[in-house]
């Protein structure tokens, strides 16, 4: 924990106040008006988020979250987003306050009490039972959410309400517990694990409700058809088993809250979101995470909607676009429908539009989500209109997956002399070569194909999700060698990537490469 005096011109005695980012999930103490924050100063000298105290690596940082009048640590102007390592009797100025830093404490992990104390760690050192169930909720990797509510948003898309369950094993009978709050970020995506058909099945879909209504979380999802192209082809298989088989009371598991498509970190001033179709969801999300925390953010809300009926949330938009006044909603249409009249905006989004809807687009920072095409399309778009892509942002899962190639050579081990042809081949050539070592495959490739490709090739099951690394269902460890990237994998932290875990759907070998399957 930290310990600070509060001063300013509008209190008569300095007053301590206490913050300690590290039990939060982001290890961040939020200052500033807004209500979200741990500290508020409540002046118009001060910004919605004006800064934040970080904790990491054992260390207390205080950073400026580029504010309007700035910040100053013992009366120096600290840089926008500049990390200040603070110490016993720093004093941070921000608007008409004056933070003075008292003490510093940096509470022992449980391993270094346990080494210190033995199996007799202190009391006083433990989190209370309600903190213990939210943080182990917060902090593992596999959960169990229980459906309550079940809303129609159109004809085609449903609202699936859940509640988390304090339990570890999906057929155990629920205990009376406190009840457990999600930590997420809006914007965030979560991976579903179901059992269809006897096949264990993995999607992701962005969550839809806001962390400001941390009790329950919400996914909004679209019944997929067969492609108009190829009315043979199966429909959704997920979407609509969620649609045709999900009830109330019904429990699904979830194997991570993920994603870096979000405006909480740094929420800009001036936002425009464009989505299409069910890309609605993360803006939504965000939207409602302003809207609850009277966020000073002024944000561009653009949805293209086949129909008039295929506009999700619709009701809920045009609440928030006439309570906000600084939430300024366009919606576009494709096609017209019986019966339902329309006067707002009609066809695909067109520079043209996009000049009326937001013509200081350039001045605001951008949200895409949608289908593969619509988003490319307006990427596209933007480039041509010199928009500063730096403050481009875009989500999809399930893009368009690589055409295969001709079918690579391979070579397999024989079980009883695992060892012998990979060390021949790796003499013999300089050609990248994936060993599977569970399995005791190996397969020669070019370099140009993802280790999940390469396993699939030689009937290696990987569970995977998006093939983009995103999902982060498909990580794995690697024993030897080195790959490469063409972006950097979002589904993969440093700390992951230091322990040698890859993601096989965008890894592609380098040299000889030894995959822990």
């Amino acid at each position: 924990m930290i310990k600070v005096s509060l001063l300013s011109v509008q209190l008569q005695n300095a007053q301590s106040v206490i913050l300690t980012p590290e039990t939060s999930a982001q290890q961040v103490s939020l200052i500033g008006r807004a209500a979200n924050c741990e500290l508020i100063l409540d002046s118009v000298e001060v910004s919605r988020i004006h800064g934040k105290i970080q904790f990491q690596s054992g260390q207390y940082y205080y950073s400026d979250l580029g504010s309007a009048n700035g910040s100053c640590i013992n009366n120096k102007e600290l840089a926008a987003e500049q990390s200040y390592c603070l110490k016993v009797g720093d004093s941070i100025s921000i608007g008409d306050f004056l933070l003075l830093v008292e003490a510093i404490e940096i509470a022992p992990t449980e391993a270094q009490l346990s080494q210190n104390y033995g199996s007799q760690i202190p009391q006083s050192y433990r989190a209370s039972e309600h903190q213990q169930n939210r943080n182990s909720h917060q902090n593992s990797t596999e959960k169990f959410l229980r459906c309550v509510r079940i809303t129609h948003e159109t004809a085609d898309a449903k609202t699936f309400t859940f509640v988390a369950e304090p339990v570890a094993e999906p057929m155990a009978e629920p205990v009376a517990e406190p009840a457990i709050v999600f930590d997420y970020q809006p914007g965030q995506f979560v991976n579903l694990e179901l059992e269809i058909n006897g096949d264990t099945v993995l999607r992701s879909y962005s969550i839809s409700s806001s962390p400001t209504r941390p009790y329950t979380l919400e996914i909004t999802v679209k019944r997929v058809p067969a492609p108009i192209d190829q009315p043979h082809a199966p429909p959704g298989l997920v979407s609509n088993w969620l649609h045709d088989t999900l009830k109330v009371g019904s429990r699904v598991k979830i194997s991570g809250i993920l994603g870096k498509f979000t405006c909480f970190p740094n929420p800009a001033l001036k936002l425009l979101m464009i989505s299409a179709g069910s890309g609605i969801t993360p803006m939504m999300s965000m939207s409602r995470w302003i809207a609850d925390t009277a966020g000073e953010t002024d944000v561009v809300f653009f949805h293209s909607a086949r129909t008039p009926g295929d506009i999700i949330f619709r009701q809920e938009l045009e609440f928030m676009a006439a309570r906000l006044d600084n939430f300024h909603l366009a919606i576009a249409t494709t096609q017209s429908q019986s019966g339902q009249p329309w006067y707002g905006y009609r066809g695909r989004l067109n520079e043209a539009m996009l000049q009326l809807i937001a013509p200081d687009f350039r001045d605001r920072t951008v949200y895409v989500c949608g289908p593969e095409g619509f988003m490319q399309s307006v990427k596209t778009m933007l480039e041509r209109l010199n928009f500063p892509m730096q403050n481009y942002f875009e989500e999809s899962f399930g893009g368009a997956k690589k055409a295969k190639k001709a079918k690579t050579k391979m070579a397999e081990a024989m079980p009883q002399m695992p060892a012998v042809p990979a060390v021949i081949l790796t003499s013999a050539s300089t050609q990248p070569i994936v060993r599977f070592a569970q399995s005791e495959k190996e397969v020669a490739t070019d370099g140009t194909e993802s280790i999940l490709e390469l396993a699939e090739q030689v009937n290696i099951k990987i569970r995977n999700n998006c093939r983009q690394g995103v999902c982060g269902a498909c990580k794995k460890r690697k024993l030897e060698g080195s790959v490469r990237y063409e972006s950097s994998p979002d589904g993969l932290d440093t700390d992951e990537q230091a322990a040698g875990f890859v993601l096989t759907c965008v890894a592609m070998p380098v040299d000889r490469v030894v995959v822990d399957v």
